[in-house]
């Protein structure tokens, strides 16, 4: 690492992070019960860029104590006093993107382009369109003869939202912006070790939130999880991340019938038709395998390539892949930076051994990359590989890397029943230039999203969500409101004197 590497990591840190932060809990931030700190590095270069607290069960509990107290007053509010937060809350993140991009970039280790023009829109996006959902919001009448029935749509309470560290910001948009719009309080638990452009924004927008509205606790899982999930007050779990994690939340869940959703892993096909624009199916398959470092739920890694042009599309996808620019990630021209941590760097590693192992060929990349000025980075190579099986571990298990497996087909009914063949159905592309077939397979994919001709094709106010074990619930659409909302019926009588059936003798 580099004497001028070193300093301006330094530098950017000291211009966007404190210190230290603590929890934010009741409009004010505090410090942990225990006293601990854990230290949150950066990934490129692995230097110590904040600390943050490392609570426990204590901890929970004032922020949920400081949730309950304000869910009374917030869940009166009306509803465009709701969308003006949301609204200002979207400014504040407008207003510094820059900032917050690079804020990302530190802590994430993404490549500054990519927040820029994707994870900041985005977050920003959640929190607009919510902000006008709220207004159509609202319960139903159902007439009948002898009475009229209200069907009232109400908040739910306190919400536990439990994020994960590869995308940040657009996580805790995705979680606090329909809660919050549905009138609901919430307790936060970012990322240990990639929460602090998080930290940074409720610290932006500490001013407009009503206290105890938005409350903030970090930590490790195992400190946190159990006395978030298992308290009595709170009424709704979101969790995104991955699957032994979800297990462990649902038997938490299972004390108190916590209702929850779920957003996991995902293993998703990208399919690539014989009648397909095939250099836009290459240029897909490589913004997929590197974008964010390949640390997205939604990576579309399988890459099922139809034997006819499986020659023409490997020399395509192995030409862009030579010019994929490793580097700096804060360099607004660098493409792949380094895996947001050393365990996420250690595990696509090993997955780069068990695939060679199994017997999968290296297309390109297949190691750890060494680039100049960063010897200290998780960096690793983009990687396809080729010769693979359905059956292989490397196809089947979420590698959350910039790995790619390329696996042939002959017919859609054969590729179709390779897609499904997996535990995860969260995402999934499709490339083909034929209409009736796009739709025709589209439809038979057992996953939550299919980006037909065009991979992370996000449509506001679409769902997002996944079949089998990639969870249930949908989030950033209508419909994720009414996770955080319940019914209740009041049925008002419209028939004067008794019913007849008991009468003196």
């Amino acid at each position: 690492m580099t004497a001028a590497t070193n300093s301006k990591v330094a530098e950017l840190a000291g211009r966007f992070f404190q210190k230290e932060y603590g929890h934010f809990i009741g409009g004010q931030w505090v410090g942990g019960d225990s006293g601990e700190k854990i230290a949150v590095s950066c990934p490129a270069t692995g230097q110590l860029l904040a600390h943050v607290q490392s609570g426990n069960a204590a901890d929970v509990r004032r922020a949920v104590d400081a949730a309950y107290a304000a869910f009374p007053a917030w869940s009166r509010t009306m509803p465009v006093e709701r969308q003006r937060l949301l609204l200002e809350l979207a400014n504040r993140l407008r207003r510094r993107t820059e900032d917050y991009g690079l804020m990302e970039t530190l802590n994430n280790g993404k490549p500054a382009y990519e927040p820029m023009v994707f994870d900041l829109p985005m977050a920003i996006e959640f929190f607009e369109y919510f902000a006008g959902a709220g207004h159509f919001l609202h319960g139903e009448t159902i007439d009948y003869a002898h009475a009229s029935a209200f069907i009232h749509r109400e908040p739910v309470g306190v919400c536990a939202a439990i994020i994960p560290w590869n995308v940040p910001l657009i996580m805790m948009a995705q979680k606090l912006a329909p809660a919050l719009v549905a009138g609901n309080t919430v307790v936060l638990k970012p990322s240990e070790i990639c929460g602090l452009s998080v930290m940074e924004f409720i610290r932006d927008v500490a001013d407009v939130l009503p206290p105890g509205v938005v409350n903030v606790v970090t930590g490790y899982g195992p400190n946190i999880g159990e006395a978030l999930v298992t308290d009595p007050r709170v009424r709704k779990v979101s969790f995104t991340g991955s699957k032994p994690t979800a297990q462990t939340i649902m038997q938490y869940c299972s004390k108190n019938i916590t209702p929850h959703t779920l957003e996991l892993g995902g293993k998703s096909a990208n399919i690539v038709c014989d009648d397909a624009d095939l250099d836009a199916a290459a240029e897909g398959v490589v913004q997929t395998t590197i974008f964010n470092k390949g640390e997205v739920c939604l990576a579309g890694s399988r890459v099922f390539v139809h034997e006819k042009v499986m020659d023409v599309f490997l020399g395509k996808l192995q030409d862009i892949m030579k010019t994929i620019r490793h580097g700096d990630p804060t360099d607004m021209s660098t493409q792949l930076g380094p895996q947001a941590s050393r365990a996420q760097f250690d595990k696509v590693c090993r997955y780069l051994e068990i695939g060679q192992q199994e017997g999968a060929k290296v297309l390109t990349g297949g190691r750890a990359a060494k680039v100049a000025g960063f010897e200290q980075g998780f960096f690793i190579e983009p990687t396809v590989f080729t010769n693979v099986t359905n059956s292989m571990t490397i196809a089947r298990e979420e590698i959350f890397g910039p790995v790619a497996c390329v696996i042939p087909w002959k017919t859609d009914e054969e590729v179709i029943a390779m897609a499904n063949d997996s535990t995860y159905g969260l995402g999934g592309g499709l490339w083909t230039n034929n209409l009736a077939r796009a739709h025709r397979m589209s439809r038979a994919l057992e996953t939550g999203t299919v980006w037909v001709n065009r991979y992370y094709n996000f449509a506001p106010g679409a769902p997002i969500g996944g079949y089998k074990q990639s969870g249930f619930g949908r989030e950033g659409c209508f419909e994720t409101l009414l996770h955080y909302t319940q019914q209740k019926s009041v049925i008002v009588n419209l028939v004067d004197g008794p019913m007849g059936i008991f009468q003196p003798r």
